[in-house]
């Protein structure tokens, strides 16, 4: 009886999910598009289902909500079910949408080329193993843990990419430390160059066309031997324009005048960032970046402090700062239920921005490469990269818990080597917070269109 009343309340649960997921395909997916395939969306939404399910659980193990029995259970089939659509399901769908829309490949050999691809991504995903220390064939092959282990490493990979560009993005993006101060002369001044720079293209340009006139003119006044005989005259433009070089002056005036209009639309936005900043909420974001920056700061060298030590820790932060309270600071507190308590804020809070940030994520990343032709291609590949976003998620959530709340998920993982995802995201995370880094610093610095003269 209490199986069943579990099974309701989790089905109940993936329910509103789907519900969820369905809506946010709708609302902001697609809310630009009315040309979308029922089976995409469907597939979108199971698998959004089916990833915060796995955050559910993670939050019934840190209240005991569930039995025991009932919560390995569901885990399996949770992650089972997250397997399968990541594996099979979206990536066979994947194929045959981009093989289908070949135009000369008839009905029957689409299927066998999507059969086909779909085992080389098999294989692909298998040979993944071997260069990283996952489970060997002695594990089995079909299982939940040869599936997360290896579907882990490519989302580990881009969980490490997006949080080393977000820890560094969002303080460069809040802070007015970085926002350069315009003012409304700057960007005058900038457009009358840009005016000026049209101005002479223009001008060369009618040059160009009236030369060429004056010189087919004249060619058509002469007889045929006549222009054979001058044509090397011709070539050096003795007594006219020389279009060679108002050729060459143009391409310069029109890299010039690139450098300029970006240069402008850099002011400008700097400029609005300038009235945003004086704003409640752009002060509010001020405070949240000097902390996230400090935050940035500290991941980083924490990083390298795991890099260079190979040092992973085997305590949770909730654990390790309680036991630093009570025999360190001399509080007397109750370990077992503020551990639970503030654990469950902790994971809560990873969570809700885990979802939110991968969500606003997605939907930047569709509006900016889709087309009312790739868009369902599109939605099936974000679904794919959310999949694996949210099962390897599990991988490094597992670290953030206490140990007595992790024995169910570490039982339902089997033997994966844990110690190696996190070394592997330290690693991911340097490198994109670093690389980010550095292309915001070469981002910020002014054009070199000051520097440049008109002729």
């Amino acid at each position: 009886m209490a199986f069943l009343e579990d099974t309701t309340i989790v089905f109940v649960s993936q329910v509103l999910f789907f519900a969820g997921g369905w809506m946010f395909f709708v609302k902001q997916l697609f809310k630009n598009y009315e040309i979308r395939h029922m089976s995409v969306q469907l597939i979108f939404s199971v698998t959004f289902a089916y990833s915060l399910t796995m955050f559910e659980l993670i939050i019934f193990e840190i209240l005991g909500v569930l039995d025991a029995s009932s919560r390995y259970f569901h885990w399996r089939l949770g992650l089972t079910s997250l397997l399968l659509m990541v594996i099979a399901v979206i990536p066979l769908y994947i194929l045959y949408s981009v093989i289908h829309s070949i135009s000369f490949v008839s009905e029957k050999w689409v299927r066998i080329m999507t059969a086909s691809c779909w085992f080389v991504f098999l294989y692909g995903l298998w040979r993944i193993g071997e260069p990283f220390p996952l489970l060997s064939v002695s594990n089995g092959i079909f299982t939940i843990e040869q599936g997360v282990s290896r579907i882990g490493v490519i989302g580990v990979t881009v969980m490490a990419i997006l949080s080393g560009f977000g820890a560094v993005n969002c303080p460069y993006q809040s802070m007015t430390y970085f926002i350069r101060p315009v003012s409304q002369s700057d960007i005058i001044n900038l457009e009358r160059r840009l005016l000026l720079t049209v101005e002479m293209i223009t001008g060369k340009k009618k040059r160009i066309a009236l030369e060429i006139h004056r010189r087919n003119k004249s060619n058509q006044s002469r007889p045929r031997l006549w222009n054979i005989l001058s044509s090397a005259v011709n070539r050096a433009d003795v007594g006219g324009e020389n279009v060679h070089q108002l050729k060459m002056e143009i391409c310069g005036l029109e890299e010039l005048l690139r450098q300029l209009f970006l240069e402008i639309n850099y002011l400008k936005n700097m400029q609005e960032r300038q009235k945003w900043s004086q704003t409640l909420q752009g002060k509010y974001f001020n405070v949240i970046g000097h902390f996230f920056s400090v935050y940035c700061v500290y991941k980083i060298v924490m990083c390298f402090v795991n890099i260079i030590f190979d040092r992973v820790g085997r305590k949770d932060p909730v654990t390790r700062g309680l036991e630093i309270a009570v025999h360190w600071c001399g509080f007397d507190i109750d370990l077992a239920f503020w551990n639970q308590h503030i654990s469950f804020l902790l994971v809560g809070c990873i969570v809700v921005t885990s979802i939110r940030g991968l969500l606003l994520t997605l939907t930047k990343f569709f509006y900016r490469i889709s087309s009312s032709k790739s868009s369902n291609i599109i939605v099936l590949i974000l679904a794919q990269i959310m999949g694996m976003y949210f099962c390897s998620s599990v991988l490094l959530m597992r670290m953030n818990m206490p140990a007595e709340y992790r024995v169910i998920i570490t039982e339902v993982l089997g033997n994966l080597h844990f110690n190696f995802y996190h070394r592997w995201f330290d690693v991911i995370f340097l490198v994109s917070a670093l690389s980010t880094i550095v292309v915001l610093y070469i981002s910020q610095k002014p054009w070199n269109s000051g520097d440049s003269t008109l002729e």
